[in-house]
């Protein structure tokens, strides 16, 4: 649907609300990521409060800027993916394992509890999951230092 056959704003309760082209008004609407990972800024499907499809977006470059800086806020609220740029160090290299790494959004500290908890989701990057069900990117091996490379190829 283009652009310009819907309208989106925020309500007083902090709800997106989508107006559509044949006046229709849709309360609590949520935007979905189809590629969260591979391709965060294409394909964002607006859904319905009860889970049904109102809008279907290619590309969020082709949205104004208003309604594109309101969609990426509301998506920033809902997913928590913290990027890995560094390990710092691990426990043990047996599991479980405390990791110390410095992510985009800081230095944490998670827990590995069995190696089936780093998943390789293309040929260069991975998605760890912690024991507490918070998942970590590494969007690409190639580009960590060495001593977190070195690290991370004894759990793979």
């Amino acid at each position: 649907m283009p652009a310009a056959d819907f309208t989106l704003d925020r309500d007083a309760f902090g709800r997106l609300v989508l107006t559509l082209a044949d006046s229709s008004v849709h309360v609590g609407v949520v935007a979905v990521r189809a590629f969260p990972i591979a391709a965060p800024h294409d394909g964002i499907a607006l859904m319905s409060s009860d889970g049904h499809e109102l809008v279907w977006l290619d590309d969020l470059a082709q949205l104004a800027e208003p309604v594109r800086e309101l969609l990426e806020s509301h998506l920033s609220t809902r997913e928590f993916v913290p990027e890995i740029k560094a390990i710092r160090s691990v426990s043990s290299f047996a599991t479980p394992s405390t990791w110390i790494v410095d992510t985009d959004r800081g230095q944490t500290q998670l827990v590995l509890k069995g190696e089936e908890g780093i998943r390789r989701l293309a040929r260069s990057s991975l998605l760890i999951a912690d024991s507490h069900g918070v998942q970590y990117l590494v969007r690409d091996i190639g580009t960590l230092d060495r001593h977190s490379r070195k690290l991370l190829d004894r759990f793979l």
